[in-house]
């Protein structure tokens, strides 16, 4: 699901690897092309499974390709109903933090798209999408001149190093973890315990900085999708003089080409141009706007109803990580004027309900409840054919690998529940494992979906004991290994074309660990197996492997009941320019957006 521009010069089409770990974790929200033929909006997701292309030096070179009719100054207005759980590099997993991401961080490399479902890796911090050699076992970068923090300091290898190392550090503990992984195992941290603040740093046999300008990769055995793992929000740069650890979280320096003015957690964020950005250096963002003002805790229907009146500020407003509010869908669609203000696409995420495998032991349980779930209606409370698709199983229609009709529980056949399957599944079960736990956010959507949830499972003879959870903090909560609910809705979707970004993070038993993706804390010896098979074979090879993975789990573990692939829906207020469907982001595209007047 990335990017490039139409100017750029040559590319190098890459094969999309087998062995990717993944990020673009845990979103969710709405929209559709044609919001009622699924099939349809299905064929065209595909188009999301394309190659990357890794690009040139020329290509890599800003300034970024200027929008049509751009215009400079002005102020957007941003609507967001949950509040922002991390705004450190190395702490940011989940697409609303990675949005904000791509106004503030750069990284090595980052994403380019034409708009026509083209994405390439560009050079960012770096002079290219990186150079391999060992067969894709070294990887190089050369950093542009030029390139400065808003506080004027120069960004140099040292600064590129400390930001690999402090991922080490305990402080560091809900962002993406394989870029360490690769360098140093799955026990990285024993690695580098003090995350590179003390004397001990990274053995240049792994991470080497030769000079101020060169970053050398060392891995054990082919990487070929690193330009993409480093194009992740996770790896944006954190220059080490202005580090404060842990307290970095709440006061990050920005390399991008904006800058926090005001930050009051949870409730409103002011961005203002960093002044220290330089066009010349940035192939893909632009600083068009003077400057973003978010307010958090704006529910999605009023969201909606702002944007639908379009008056006043609303006008020079967008819909951030949210989504046309279901309830008013049809408002939007049956008025043109309205409906011209959207931005609409397929999402890569699929939606599940996940099961604690520490806490729900018994697979008959999480059958019937598999078999009992009703996605008709939780489609419903996202907005029906605008709002996602039934999910028959773990695979996203923009992933490579995807199989239509691969429906094991028969979610299609069903889609409102098997009540008589899953009654049966539980008649001989004991009261004690029918009462469960499920924690849900505190947003509308989320009440939506506890309702749902509720009434399904209660037809079958389910307790269920809902228990709220912060929405800015839900996917923190339930990352963590003790904690104390029995079932979650989350939703993961692959960060590029590739099973392996899919299976790795959140079914690898080596990513059991607080913070970490596996939701579930699946930890079995076969899909190890599988995953470490995978790894090691050639993408066409690997596409088998992946399938049987995925059955395997589906099948045999079940650590998730999927509910249903998402759609985006946006609106967006009538003085915005620029505005277009990310199909790297999964929503509006931020890096080009400029006001009309």
């Amino acid at each position: 699901m990335k990017s490039l521009t139409s100017r750029r010069a040559r590319a190098i089409v890459v094969a999309v690897a087998a062995g990717s770990l993944a990020l673009t974790g845990c979103s969710e929200n709405k929209g559709s092309n044609s919001g009622k033929d699924s099939k349809k909006d299905q064929k065209e997701a595909s188009t999301q499974s394309k190659a990357v292309t890794y690009a040139d030096a020329a290509a890599s070179t800003g300034p970024a390709e200027e929008v049509t009719g751009a215009k400079s100054g002005g102020t957007i207005q941003v609507y967001q109903e949950a509040g922002l759980s991390h705004l450190d590099p190395g702490q940011i997993y989940v697409s609303d933090a990675g949005q904000v991401a791509n106004l503030l961080f750069r990284g090595l490399t980052n994403f380019e798209e034409d708009g026509k479902g083209n994405v390439s890796v560009v050079g960012d911090l770096a002079t290219d999408s990186g150079k391999s050699s060992e067969g894709g076992k070294t990887w190089t970068f050369t950093l542009k001149d030029g390139i400065e923090d808003e506080n004027g300091n120069a960004i140099t290898s040292a600064d590129i190093r400390h930001s690999v190392e402090r991922l080490y550090a305990e402080f560091i503990f809900d962002g993406p973890t394989y870029l360490q992984t690769w360098l140093s195992g799955a026990k990285y941290r024993e690695a580098l315990p003090d995350g590179g603040f003390g004397k001990k740093h990274l053995p240049d046999s792994v991470l080497e900085t030769p000079d101020a300008k060169t970053v050398v990769f060392h891995f054990d055995t082919a990487r070929p999708d690193l330009p993409q793992t480093l194009a992740m929000p996770g790896y944006s740069v954190v220059t080490e003089k202005t580090d404060t650890k842990a307290k970095y979280d709440k006061a990050p320096v920005s390399t991008g080409p904006y800058k926090i003015a005001e930050y009051k957690v949870g409730k409103t964020l002011k961005l203002v141009k960093n002044e220290k950005w330089d066009p010349k250096t940035d192939s893909v963002r632009h600083q068009y706007v003077d400057g973003f003002n978010f307010d958090f805790g704006v529910t999605e229907s009023t969201q909606t109803k702002r944007l639908i009146a379009d008056q006043g500020a609303a006008k020079s407003a967008i819909q951030f990580t949210g989504g046309v509010d279901a309830t008013q869908i049809q408002d939007v669609i049956s008025t043109p004027e309205v409906n011209k203000r959207t931005i609409k696409g397929y999402q890569p995420y699929v939606m599940t309900l996940t099961f604690n495998l520490d806490r729900v032991k018994n697979k008959t349980v999480r059958d019937a409840v598999t078999y009992a779930i009703n996605s008709k209606s939780l489609i419903a409370g996202e907005g029906g054919a605008y709002g996602g698709d039934v999910a028959p199983n773990l695979f996203a229609p923009t992933l490579p690998g995807y199989e239509a009709t691969y429906d094991p529980y028969g979610r299609l056949k069903t889609p409102s529940g098997n009540i008589a399957k899953a009654k049966e599944l539980l008649k001989d079960v004991p009261a004690s494992e029918k009462k469960l736990v499920f924690a849900y956010g505190n947003t509308e959507q989320g009440q939506k979906r506890k309702v749902a949830i509720e009434d399904a499972l209660s037809k079958v003879g389910i307790d269920v004991v809902s228990k709220e959870i912060d929405s800015a903090s839900y996917y923190e909560q339930i990352g963590k290994l003790k904690n104390p609910y029995d079932m979650y809705v989350s939703g993961w979707g692959q960060d590029w074309p590739s099973p392996g970004t899919v299976v790795t993070p959140i079914y690898d038993g080596d990513q059991v660990a607080d913070g970490a993706p596996n939701y579930s804390h699946i930890d079995d010896p076969k899909v190890q197996e599988l995953i470490k098979k995978a790894l090691g074979q050639e993408p066409t090879e690997a596409a088998a492997t992946w399938k049987e993975a995925q059955h395997y789990i589906l099948e045999k573990i079940n650590p998730g009941a999927p509910l249903w692939y998402t759609k985006q829906f946006q609106l967006y207020g009538s003085n915005i320019g620029g505005a277009r469907y990310s199909t790297e982001s999964s929503y509006i595209d931020v890096t080009r957006l400029f006001l009309k007047s």
